[in-house]
């Protein structure tokens, strides 16, 4: 089973991207987050998203 979210760091890893543009897309509303705790999550979806509208 495919996680639902990932951490910043991993969504960094994933798309090779720092986390400073990470958060950046976020503000932007590219990538869904949410908050766990201290923790920012990104959505799995998001990302499959954003890199489907860069094609």
């Amino acid at each position: 089973m495919e996680p639902v979210t990932i951490s910043i760091a991993a969504a960094a890893k994933a798309l090779g991207l720092g986390r400073t543009t990470i958060y950046a897309l976020i503000a932007e509303g590219r990538l869904d987050s949410m908050k766990v705790g201290s923790r920012h999550l990104i959505k799995t979806e998001s990302i499959r998203r954003l890199i489907e509208s860069a094609e």
